[in-house]
Order: structure tokens, then C-alpha cells, then sequence
């Protein structure tokens, strides 16, 4: 019986050996790594060339990120600065400004259409835009990101941060304003230029 245990645990280490020399030899931590770390892998590993001692060094699989930077990685993004942020309170003025004035205009284009399936609703504080058979626009506002965000049928989601220099909304992804994106395609949907500014 004792015999048999042996048996068993050397082949499940044999196995879990195995097993470990695959997984380490395709493992994209050490593809990425630097050279350093490739040289302290190398400094760490005994000479009988133990997949387990490879495996349960602390050094090779570290989740800190490497001292020097290659010039093909990007950088890591920047923590907020808080004191940067749009205080709250302006940031629902200037987003409910802009969304009751969108409201207000899309109301009178509709007036002046005559679609079947125009419809514009504002409740929540979402604005819906619906046309009939050509989509469904969605405007409402982000306040943690202090961005309103938009959902359409043609263009798809972008979110618009405020931009003080021109008094307006901008995707920052693309450069383009709310409005001007809205009259675009509202009006090419529609057939009839919409004016939204």
C-alpha cells in the first residue's frame, strides 16, 4: 500500500512538473518581461533546472510593473486630480442648460415634420429622440465623469466632456461637437437640415 502512495505521488509530481514547464514556458508574463527580470530568472533558477523553483519565485512573477519603460508600451494613465474637476453643481447647469435647449428645438423641428414615428420625451433626465423606423437618439447626463453621454442609431455611443474655450460639448475620441453631430445626422435621417446651435 505504501508502495502504491509512492507510486501515485511521484507521478502526480511528475504531472504537476510537466504541467508547470508548459505553462512557463508559454506564458506571455515572460514573453513581456524586460531583460533584467529574464536575467534574475536565470540568476534564481537552481542548476537542476526545477520547474518548481522557477515557478514559486517570488521575483520572476511579480506584479510590480518594470523600473524603464520600452519605447513600444503605452503609458499607464495618470491619477485624476480632483481639484480639476467640474464642480457638481456647475456641471448640472451647463448639462441642463444644453439638454432643455436641445429639447426645445428638437420639439419645434418635430413640429415642422410631418414623420410618421417623431417622438421626444425627457424624463429622468434622459432625453429620448425616437424616428420612427430610422432609430432611437438618447442623450443623458454622466455626473461622476461630468460628461453627458449620447446613444445613436448612426454614429453609435461617444461621451462629451465639456469644453469651457468653446462653450460647447466635445467628443474628445474624435473632436466633435454635440450639436453639430445632431444636426448631421438628424438631418441627413430626416431629409430637413435641422438647426440645433
Amino acid at each position: 500500500m505504501a508502495a502504491r502512495k509512492l507510486i501515485f505521488g511521484l507521478t502526480a509530481a511528475r504531472r504537476a512538473s510537466s504541467r508547470a514547464s508548459v505553462l512557463l514556458r508559454a506564458s506571455p508574463l515572460l514573453e513581456a518581461s524586460t531583460s533584467a527580470s529574464h536575467t534574475t530568472a536565470a540568476a534564481t533558477k537552481p542548476s537542476g533546472g526545477s520547474p518548481w523553483a522557477l515557478l514559486f519565485s517570488s521575483r520572476v512573477f511579480s506584479s510590480t510593473p518594470p523600473a524603464q519603460q520600452s519605447a513600444g508600451d503605452v503609458p499607464a494613465p495618470s491619477a485624476v486630480d480632483h481639484k480639476l474637476i467640474m464642480p457638481e453643481d456647475k456641471f448640472h447647469k451647463l448639462a441642463d442648460d444644453t439638454i432643455h435647449d436641445l429639447l426645445e428645438k428638437l420639439e419645434e423641428y418635430g413640429d415642422s415634420q410631418q414623420m410618421d414615428g417623431f417622438d421626444i420625451d425627457y424624463g429622468n433626465q434622459v432625453l429620448t429622440l425616437r424616428l420612427g423606423d430610422l432609430g432611437t437618439y438618447v442623450v443623458n447626463k454622466q455626473t461622476p465623469n461630468r460628461q453627458i453621454w449620447l446613444s445613436s442609431p448612426v454614429s453609435g455611443p461617444a461621451r462629451f466632456d465639456c469644453d469651457a474655450a468653446t462653450d460647447s460639448w466635445i467628443y474628445r475620441r474624435t473632436g466633435v461637437n454635440l450639436m453639430r453631430l445632431l444636426e448631421k445626422e438628424i438631418g441627413e435621417l430626416c431629409g430637413t437640415p435641422v438647426d440645433l446651435s
